[in-house]
């Protein structure tokens, strides 16, 4: 048996092709186009391994889709693939658009194509996974209760439109041609490979180097945190059960505001990598002019995929971090390696100027 992961390069997608592997016999077919953010090093571990192939492809190349499908015969198809990043998506949403809405479509198309040709049996044991995002549902008060599946969609930033879109495409797709589809919405993530032009990565890695640690606004951004390998077994447990056409919030109940966070990290380096002048990393926080249109506050009920299908977060926020911080402690080299003249201009590009 195998699957086929799309994105399997980036952050989330190598951390579950890693995970299925380590749990399961069957083979991953990963296709990845390799934008900034695709990074093979993650996969350095299984490149050998029969279980795992690499094909390098944009989930919007129908023919190349087709053949994949049609040479491997897999039983799962799980989309990662997509551009993420709201920053980069306010800076330059065509991307976005390209990537997250006509390529899902192009996915859709090729995977419906499949599906009808195959037997009663193996159209009744396909499955379609799209992986989304929390930020489809807009932004929440203070006091709102957290997003749940029936929550109204009201994205606010080019990224998570686009992210919507594709959404109700696969939405569409079940209901119209009865693809078999099942959809996650997952909260903020981190750990382990994650590029770091998002808050911990960077925050990590700013502080190691010396450099400021940039926090938005008044750094009161609330999130809810999830540790990618729970965001890992959390789908597999919705590939293996999960009900058709049905959607499922996937959060860790970790709440907590960008400042808290970065404070925690400056603590936890404190003890692990003290700075050589004996200074808190505390002292290397700046504050910056929040980005347009910053959406204040994401929760995730997680209830639904725990009643449903017995899935609830192993990690607590205070161990995962831990585990994050002491991964990027331990790998420098990979992140020495990702920093290239391209992700130096977009940290310029993104933070130089902004007014304090």
């Amino acid at each position: 048996m195998t699957i086929l992961v799309t994105g399997g390069a980036g952050f989330i997608g190598s951390n579950f092709v890693l995970d299925w592997l380590d749990h399961s016999d069957e083979a991953v077919i990963n296709l990845d186009k390799l934008t900034y953010a695709g990074n093979l090093a993650n996969l350095v571990s299984i490149e050998r391994s029969q279980q795992y192939v690499f094909v390098h492809g944009d989930i919007g190349d129908s023919a190349l889709i087709g053949r994949l499908l049609a040479e491997h015969q897999p039983r799962a198809i799980l989309n990662f693939a997509a551009e993420s990043h709201v920053d980069r998506s306010i800076h330059g949403p065509g991307d976005f658009i390209e990537t997250n809405i006509v390529g899902t479509f192009h996915l859709l198309e090729a995977v419906r194509a499949y599906w009808s040709r195959l037997s009663p049996d193996g159209q009744r044991s396909l499955r379609f996974l799209h992986v989304s995002t929390d930020e489809v549902y807009g932004s929440l008060s203070k006091d709102e209760p957290a997003f749940t599946e029936n929550h109204r969609y009201e994205p606010n930033s080019p990224y998570s439109a686009s992210k919507a879109a594709s959404d109700h495409l696969v939405r569409a797709y079940h209901h119209t041609y009865g693809l078999p589809v099942l959809t996650t919405n997952c909260s903020n993530n981190y750990g382990p490979y994650h590029f770091p032009e998002k808050l911990i990565p960077l925050m990590i890695v700013n502080a190691l180097a010396g450099k400021p640690l940039p926090v938005y606004g008044d750094g009161q951004q609330i999130r809810d945190w999830l540790y990618v390998k729970d965001h890992c077994s959390a789908i597999r447990r919705v590939l293996e059960a999960g009900a058709l056409g049905e959607t499922y919030n996937i959060g860790g109940w970790n709440e907590k505001p960008n400042l808290d966070i970065v404070h925690m990290v400056c603590a936890i380096l404190d003890e692990l990598k003290p700075r050589a002048d004996g200074r808190a990393y505390r002292a290397q926080i700046t504050y910056v002019a929040d980005r347009p249109g910053h959406d204040r506050r994401y929760a995730i009920d997680a209830r639904k995929i725990e009643r449903e299908l017995g899935w609830k977060p192993a990690e607590t926020f205070e161990t995962g971090i831990r585990k994050t911080v002491q991964w990027y402690l331990d790998n420098p080299d990979w992140t020495a390696d990702i920093q290239s003249g391209a992700y130096r201009e977009w940290v310029e590009k993104n933070y130089t100027g902004r007014t304090a």
